[in-house]
């Protein structure tokens, strides 16, 4: 029998998995809910290792889930750090057309931004793209003042606190290692013991398919039926500008990216803390937490290498892989890439920063899903797919998750309010 019965449970403590349970426990506060967390403290992945950015909604075509939930979730972000006291920046974004041939491309990121609610969007001209950031160079750049940064970790934090002022529990250091189906719902068995749980919500990640797949589940999006998903684990690998030349970025400048892929290119990110990012290079990773260059894990190696997914994508996509591979071992590569958008950068400028690994899902046939996918079942729900904007939508899909769940056990969870 379970040591510990929770009435729900969460996997996993990144952003979207604490809004999830803030949400649930702030909805249904007579159930007993926890958080399971396999490190030693919340928010150490994807949510630890993000760009810091508040995205505004500009990128995601509209009516997509991605679109919706990034301009509700941002709207919800803002709201709750002026609540809980978490700082946060709106200092703007250009994208930066470097090219006469990109301009249709940033057209088309107009025409997005408007149709999805972005507010004070301007199309702007190289003149006015100097009083913004005097040291990017283009042709046309698309300015978007309701762009942010923030401290995501810092974000995270206070919902944790929020939930268990709640009454709910976080139990760190607690990796699950299997789930067996019941007549009263879940056990789920951890290393430190058994927990018994009626309803479970996923929100492992960069393990969110493994989980998913503990409950024999299908991990597949149902909406788009695109088959199998695997998650493909993207390094995303970081320099900074040394103290001396931050001042060649105000803000956020980034290039107008390849609509053939959900990477947005390299970019330049302020962050709340004062450095200044450049990056990032989007290479395969050899490990689900490789955040260095010689990570390995076999298993997850494995895995990718034995998903036939992963060879469709490698023969779609090889040439782009390369130049990001390219500019991953040679820093000059980078810069050449980079001086693009700043011309005044140098290799002399910058310094090796932080990395970040990317869960990113993968189809059978080879796709890489740029909507967010969220995927139930009996007595639980799945979220199989949340990269970029995640962070900056994880307030509305905590809610989106809340309200699944109310529609799909309205009766069950009526004692709980």
């Amino acid at each position: 029998m379970p040591s510990d019965r929770f009435d729900l449970t969460v996997i996993g403590a990144g952003i979207v998995g604490l809004s999830t349970a803030m949400h649930l426990q702030e909805k249904y506060p007579k159930a007993k809910m926890a958080v399971l967390e396999k490190e030693p403290a919340v928010a150490m992945h994807q949510s630890g290792h993000n760009s810091g950015v508040i995205h505004s909604g500009i990128y995601y075509k509209p009516g997509t889930v991605k679109a919706q939930l990034c301009v509700a979730g941002r709207k919800s972000l803002l709201e709750f750090c002026d609540q809980h006291g978490v700082s946060y920046d709106l200092c703007g974004k250009v994208i930066v057309a470097t090219c006469k041939e990109e301009i249709p491309q940033l057209d088309e990121l107009m025409q997005r931004g408007q149709a999805n609610g972005v507010e004070k969007l301007e199309m702007i001209g190289p003149e006015r793209l100097r009083e913004i950031e005097p040291h990017a160079q283009g042709v046309q750049a698309l300015h978007s003042p309701s762009t942010g940064i923030i401290d995501f970790p810092q974000v995270a934090h206070a919902m944790a606190k929020q939930f268990q002022d709640l009454g709910g529990e976080i139990l760190t250091s607690c990796r699950v290692r299997g789930l067996d189906r019941g007549n009263s719902g879940w056990t789920i068995r951890t290393g430190s013991g058994e927990i018994g749980t009626h309803y479970l919500v996923n929100c492992a990640g960069l393990f969110s398919d493994r989980v998913a797949r503990m409950t024999k589940a299908h991990t597949r999006d149902k909406n788009s039926q695109v088959g199998e998903l695997q998650i493909v684990p993207f390094r995303g690998e970081f320099f900074q500008l040394i103290p001396e030349k931050r001042h060649l970025v105000r803000g956020l400048i980034y290039p107008v990216p390849d609509p053939k892929l959900p990477f947005l290119g390299v970019h330049c990110s302020r962050t709340v803390q004062g450095q200044v990012e450049m990056g990032p290079n989007a290479v395969l990773a050899f490990a689900r937490e490789g955040y260095r260059k010689h990570d390995i894990n076999l298993y997850d190696l494995w895995q990718i290498i034995s998903f036939k997914g992963f060879w469709t994508l490698a023969h779609t996509h090889w040439s782009t892989g390369m130049d990001e591979f390219w500019r991953s071992i040679s820093k000059s590569a980078f810069v050449k890439s980079l001086q693009q958008l700043l011309p005044n950068a140098r290799s002399e400028y910058l310094t090796p920063a932080r990395s970040g690994v990317r869960a990113q899902a993968v189809s059978a046939n080879g796709r890489l899903l740029d909507d967010f996918v969220i995927a139930p079942e009996p007595n639980a729900i799945h979220v199989l797919n949340a990269p970029s904007p995640g962070a900056t939508a994880s307030l509305a899909i905590g809610k989106e998750i809340r309200d699944m769940m109310g529609e799909m056990f309205s009766s069950a969870l009526e004692k709980f309010h």
